[in-house]
């Protein structure tokens, strides 16, 4: 599991670290630690249905809150759970752009019993380096 979760960051929030080898490992753990807030399970959620997600920004935490926050609204707007198995980001004239599979399916509350609603990602402490062994995020969650 390339992701932990850290206690008392703050009340109402949940607080984790992702990582990877590569950037695109970095977010696809990343967007597996947002879903396992939600349900306890992962393996649950079934790859029914396939998202193509594509987003720009001039910045890699920039991107990676934008990613973040697209499956926060996949949630809330088509009651979909989401995993990421596959993300491509690509350097371009005016920034990065990020490519994503997700794969998925409808929340059901008897398969899919929610722990927590996550409302959004926040900014607070929230922020993506690269370090010797990979790429590292922190992330707080309001939830």
């Amino acid at each position: 599991m390339p992701y932990r979760y850290l206690p008392d960051i703050a009340t109402a929030d949940v607080a984790f670290e992702a990582w990877g080898e590569t950037r695109e490992e970095m977010f696809c753990a990343a967007a597996d630690a947002l879903t396992n807030v939600m349900v306890d399970d992962l393996a649950s959620v079934a790859p029914a249905d396939e998202i193509v997600i594509s987003l720009a920004s001039e910045e890699l935490d920039l991107l990676l809150f934008s990613f973040l926050q697209e499956l926060i609204f996949l949630k809330d707007a088509r009651c979909l759970l989401l995993r990421v198995p596959r993300v491509m980001i690509t350097e371009a004239e005016g920034g990065l752009h990020l490519d994503a599979v997700a794969r998925g399916e409808r929340i059901d509350n008897e398969r899919h019993p929610m722990m927590v609603d996550v409302k959004a990602v926040t900014l607070h402490l929230f922020s993506v380096r690269r370090q010797e062994n990979g790429w590292w995020a922190r992330v707080v969650l309001d939830i």
